[in-house]
């Protein structure tokens, strides 16, 4: 497969919250998007051992290739990381499955993948249908936007205690502001935009309560998604 960026590639360079964590926004990723989608269709997915609330399978080394030659100088530019490095750490193809009655606690509240700050997270959505972009969060009860080390300890002494709380949010995909987190930013599932943030900021899917699992990857909320370090 051969990848290349999209002729009208068209860059976002943000600052999210309170906090000011970098985002950036990407519409018009890759030139050919719907070639990804067929490559999605062949492939065999199954469930991970994480917290991701579905199904994934192994990305190729060409798309990850791609990914790290297009955006080495958005990560040096807006992350203020040196980038010559820039790799891997995982990188999936991956579909929201698991029905909202089924979630765990901590699907239901938003997350971090990391405590690294200059460790980095995207997003490639690859629907068309309405199927929610990805949300950015304020812990009510500390402030946090984003967890490190320094902060882990506390966070998850609020996060515990808040598990047996009234205001413990039901079964249900988290879509916005409630009792116990503030919505920063949000950015809609736009086809072919990729989203590239900060592991240790705290953000989850925006999935509305309309919203029904589809394991077929031409059907679901197909997305790709990858952990970069440098």
């Amino acid at each position: 497969m051969q990848l290349a960026k999209h002729p009208d590639f068209r860059l976002q360079a943000l600052r999210i919250g309170r906090e000011q964590a970098p985002l950036v926004v990407i519409d018009n990723f890759a030139a050919t998007p719907d070639e990804l989608v067929d490559l999605a269709a062949a492939k065999v997915f199954a469930d991970v051992a994480s917290y991701y609330p579905g199904v994934r399978a192994k990305v190729p080394l060409t798309y990850q290739q791609f990914v790290v030659d297009t955006l080495r100088p958005v990560v040096a530019q807006n992350f203020g990381l040196n980038a010559a490095g820039l790799r891997f750490s995982a990188c999936y193809f991956s579909i929201v499955t698991t029905p909202p009655a089924e979630l765990t606690y901590l699907q239901r509240i938003p997350h971090v993948d990391s405590l690294v700050p200059s460790e980095l997270a995207f997003v490639h959505y690859l629907f068309r249908a309405n199927h929610g972009g990805t949300v950015f969060y304020r812990h009510r009860a500390t402030g946090f936007e984003s967890i490190d080390a320094a902060r882990k300890a506390e966070y998850w002494r609020h996060v515990e205690a808040e598990q047996h709380a009234p205001e413990s949010p039901p079964a249900a995909y988290i879509d916005g502001d409630t009792p116990l987190y503030e919505e920063t930013a949000r950015h809609d599932g736009v086809f072919n935009r990729l989203l590239l943030y900060r592991r240790n900021s705290l953000h989850s899917a925006a999935l509305s309560a309309q919203f029904i699992p589809d394991a077929n990857p031409r059907r679901g909320r197909l997305s790709l998604n990858g952990f970069l370090t440098t």
